[in-house]
């Protein structure tokens, strides 16, 4: 038997399917709030939503950069991980405990910190970078990892294929994701795991580094880049969860399966640059050249799963982020359409970047962190700042297409601007601060966390809450 369905909830495409409560069925609408009668689900299941879209090889990446272009010794490099992954988990974890309690996707909920106009810089930058970026940057590791399994598969075809499966979750939705999610995690941390102990028995850990000015930091920012790359995408799967469940539990299931499945892989990925020497490179196909042929080949398939896994977040997210901008289309799948839309452009762009990979990858994860940073800093003092008010007063807030807050985009432009001017490391610009000190490494992220909360603590009393007013 469904359930109810109240006069309010009418309007809702959500409520009016009865979607909550579907798995093989098209989310409809858009950005809605999540009514009562459709919430299910426990916090328990955040553990496999966010430890299987990391069992890929991108997340092996990210360990295998830190040794290979940073020179890190391999303990050097783990301890960057361990940092930047608990930094980026803990952010996460917080922002999931906000789903519930208010029934909307994440960037829906940043309004409050940057009003409905102002919020178009984190939401466009999120539809853009999750949509596009990260899509493309996973879609090329499953491609490359198929055209490993495949010999003679061209490069493009393998890409296609990834491609195709992870729209397909993304245009079924919320649910269906969740329900990926949860089959694909015990066959992607078995193999994973046997496969990250043998490369760990062929791994001299103890071999010694040489490292570039900054690099302990430059991998932290690296390691906090892809861990906190999931952030602005936290809500949007707590959403659907009773508004009654714990928040705690919320935040700690959601926070742990970023923690651990990023630390074990990455962790892999740097004992791997020992274990391949010469050959090493960010290529799966060198990855699993270290295990068995039968578990290689297992591994090569689990990495273009993983890929899928990982994307059908992305994609689907992005979506939300676009809807998020407050664009209306007069389609009853909107969501669905846009994340398929987003899902096209992705694949031109991996199409563009499926040459030199190693490299295009580690600039995109710095340059994540780098508007990642700053946003944080406000909706997180903003949260502070509103810690009195009530969950009503606090979606009225999000979903008030009149309030105005422009307290929250200065503050996250300038945060932007002065960290990137000062502590950017990147191979097309190096910051000021940077040129002169390259021990600094990149600490542009903490520094644009830093200055743009500050910022907004200082504009908030003046131009958040008297524009909340005039509303």
């Amino acid at each position: 038997m469904p359930p109810v369905t109240t006069t309010g909830d009418l309007d809702n495409p959500i409520a009016a399917e009865h979607y909550g409560h579907r798995t093989v069925a098209v989310e409809p609408g858009g950005v809605e709030q999540i009514p009562e009668s459709e919430r299910h689900g426990t916090p328990l299941q955040l553990l496999w939503t966010w430890t299987s879209p990391n069992l890929e090889f991108a997340t092996i990446g990210v360990g295998i950069i830190g040794p290979l272009f940073f020179g890190l010794s391999f303990w050097q490099c783990f301890l960057a991980i361990v940092v930047g992954t608990a930094l980026g988990s803990a952010t996460h974890g917080v922002l999931s405990g906000w789903g519930p309690r208010n029934g909307l996707c994440q960037m829906v909920l940043s309004r409050t910190g940057f009003g409905f106009l102002g919020n178009i810089l984190p939401a466009g930058l999120n539809a853009v970078i999750a949509g596009v970026g990260w899509f493309a940057v996973n879609s090329i590791s499953g491609a490359l990892a198929l055209h490993a399994l495949i010999d003679g598969l061209p490069k493009v075809v393998c890409l296609l294929v990834i491609v195709a499966a992870q729209l397909t979750l993304a245009f079924y939705g919320h649910n269906l994701v969740h329900a990926f999610e949860r089959y694909a995690l015990p066959v992607l941390a078995l193999v994973f795991l046997i496969g990250a102990v043998i490369v760990f028995a062929k791994s001299d850990p103890g071999a010694p580094g040489k490292p570039i000015p900054g690099a302990w930091l430059i991998e932290a920012a690296a390691a906090f880049g892809y861990a906190c790359g999931w952030n602005p995408y936290a809500s949007d799967y707590t959403r659907y969860l009773p508004s009654s469940v714990d928040r705690v539990k919320t935040g700690l299931y959601a926070g742990l399966g970023i923690f651990v499945s990023c630390v074990v892989l990455e962790t892999a990925g740097a004992a791997m640059v020992s274990a391949a020497g010469k050959a090493a490179n960010v290529d799966p196909g060198v990855y699993t050249g270290l295990l068995p042929t039968f578990l290689g080949d297992l591994t090569l398939l689990c990495i273009a799963v993983g890929a899928v896994a990982a994307n059908a977040l992305n994609i689907y997210s992005g979506a939300m982020s676009f809807m998020a901008l407050g664009v209306k289309l007069p389609l009853h799948r909107a969501r669905a359409v846009v994340a398929v839309v987003f899902g096209v452009l992705g694949f031109v762009v991996a199409i563009l970047g499926l040459k030199n990979a190693g490299e295009n990858y580690e600039n995109f994860l710095l340059v994540i962190a780098y508007w990642i940073g700053p946003w944080l800093g406000v909706v997180l003092t903003d949260r502070y700042l509103r810690r009195g008010e009530s969950t009503e007063e606090l979606t009225a807030t999000a979903t008030d297409t009149t309030y105005r807050n422009w307290a929250g985009p200065i503050a996250m432009g300038v945060g932007m601007v002065i960290s990137i001017w000062l502590f950017s490391n990147q191979t097309k610009y190096v910051g000021l601060v940077v040129k002169h000190e390259p021990h600094v490494g990149d600490i542009t992220f903490l520094v644009g966390f830093v200055v743009a909360a500050a910022l907004y603590l200082v504009l908030y009393p003046a131009m958040g809450k008297r524009a909340k007013m005039a509303v």
